[in-house]
């Protein structure tokens, strides 16, 4: 489990390719407190470290994984967004989030206003209704808020903090993000249809 508050814009210093996975090498300032195993959150997907040393550590990403969210357009020397695990002793500043990419949305449009970005992304139908004003979602395991719905898109207003601390401050019109709805709404839609 993660919280949405990122901890550092982690680069990644080599990509490996496989048959069937690819191998990221990411260095960070917390390489030496992760530990083989550990979970990672990249850029919102729940990775797992499989080996680690002073300067960086390694994940395995495949297919599947890469199929179904933005870390395929990933490239060496571009930065990522890092997580490690909540400990359960931990304040929750942002929301639950699981690092279960479950849908990659697009971009459309980007506008500054006075020092608030707001941030217009189309978002799949079969995930809108999980998706309320002011409610919660994760933007590449960024925990943020819904601040206007309209259509299939919905509207995210970023603080100058988040911006710049993320990898959002890089991100424009057309580029992809990982999405991940309030798992909280996913059980109150089984609850209320009987089927927990």
């Amino acid at each position: 489990m993660f919280t949405g508050i990122i901890e550092e814009l982690a680069k990644v210093s080599d990509i490996r390719k496989s048959k069937d996975y690819m191998e990221f090498d990411i260095a960070s300032q917390f390489s030496q407190k992760i530990k083989k195993g550990d979970s990672i959150s990249i850029n919102g997907v729940c990775l797992t470290a499989t080996a680690t040393n002073e300067e960086y550590f390694t994940v395995n990403v495949v297919s599947e994984t890469l199929n179904k969210s933005n870390l395929r357009d990933i490239q060496t020397n571009s930065y990522v967004n890092l997580e490690r695990a909540m400990k359960m002793s931990s304040r929750l500043d942002g929301h639950i989030v699981q690092g279960h990419v479950e849908s990659i949305s697009t971009i459309i449009k980007k506008e500054t206003i006075s020092e608030q970005t707001n941030l217009v992304i189309d978002i799949d139908a079969k995930l809108l209704k999980y998706c309320i004003y002011k409610g919660s979602i994760a933007l590449d395991g960024i925990s943020l808020t819904i601040a206007k719905i309209k259509g299939n898109s919905i509207t995210i207003a970023i603080i100058p903090h988040t911006l710049e601390n993320t990898t959002l401050k890089d991100k424009g019109v057309g580029d992809r993000l990982n999405i991940e709805t309030d798992m909280f709404a996913k059980y109150v839609e089984k609850s209320v249809a009987g089927k927990v």
